[in-house]
């Protein structure tokens, strides 16, 4: 399911959001010496050298609600060495992204997460090797039932990967669990959604629910089993290592805008 979600994950190409694929390319050099923050009149702005930074393809303005945030923006400007490496810089990414797809696509992003809400990761279980069974119980039984008793909701999970549909009041209740987010978290949580596979996971996230670990745990649950079984593969760690750098990334944004 986490591969089906390669979908909702592309608007994060916008800017810097292919940062992923700039190892085919030359890295530009880094062009400032000086990184400061400075209140603007609409909010909070990265300086380099007294000149705001804006988004690299629509040249939008970065103006952040809070100080923190612009200061973690910041952070990574000022982490850049002789070349500046999106790789490196999760959180201009992921901002980037959200400012350049605008707020036109906040009922879009909503909508996506509440898609994989009713077509969930939890949802669906294996009916073997018993082990695995167990863990999947473990790990997702509790998610489930907080988010049920939080939000008054019930879900109906199954066996396999047919399609078992969703009760339409729990898809309504949880929808409106997102209302109110803007566009820098809806963006967050679209990501959140991406890296787990997981819309309930992200929701049990934003309304503290779950912690960042017991989500980013239950996420993983079949993958940690495979590695239990015939160990870890490098590249897939490493993988799942930059995986868990956009996760405390988006997790990090959306604790910001609380």
């Amino acid at each position: 399911m986490r591969d089906q979600l390669e979908e909702a994950h592309q608007h994060r190409d916008d800017g810097y959001g292919r940062a992923q694929h700039l190892n085919r390319v030359e890295l530009p050099k880094r062009f400032y010496s000086i990184v400061d923050v400075a209140r603007g009149q609409d909010g909070y702005e990265v300086t380099l050298d007294g000149r705001p930074v804006r988004t690299p393809g629509k040249k939008i303005p970065v103006l952040m609600p809070t100080l923190g945030i612009a200061q973690a923006l910041a952070a990574e400007w000022a982490a850049q060495g002789e070349f500046i490496d999106p790789a490196t810089m999760p959180l201009v990414r992921l901002i980037n992204s959200a400012l350049e797809s605008g707020e036109e696509m906040v009922p879009a992003f909503r909508a996506e997460i509440g898609k994989f809400v009713g077509n969930d990761l939890l949802l669906y279980r294996a009916d073997s090797p018993q082990e695995l069974v167990a863990e999947q119980e473990k790990a997702w039984d509790g998610a489930l039932v907080k988010l049920a008793r939080h939000f008054d909701v019930a879900f109906q999970p199954t066996i396999g990967i047919i399609h078992q549909a969703q009760k339409p009041s729990t898809l309504e209740k949880l929808d409106q669990a997102l209302e109110g987010q803007d566009l820098l978290a809806l963006t967050a949580l679209v990501s959140i959604t991406g890296l787990t596979g997981s819309g309930l996971l992200a929701i049990a996230l934003l309304h503290q629910l779950l912690s960042p670990e017991e989500v980013w745990a239950a996420a993983h649950v079949d993958e940690d089993h495979q590695i239990r079984l015939w160990g870890a593969d490098e590249e897939a760690m490493e993988r799942r290592a930059k995986r868990k750098v956009e996760f405390d990334v988006a997790v990090d944004l959306i604790n910001a805008l609380r």
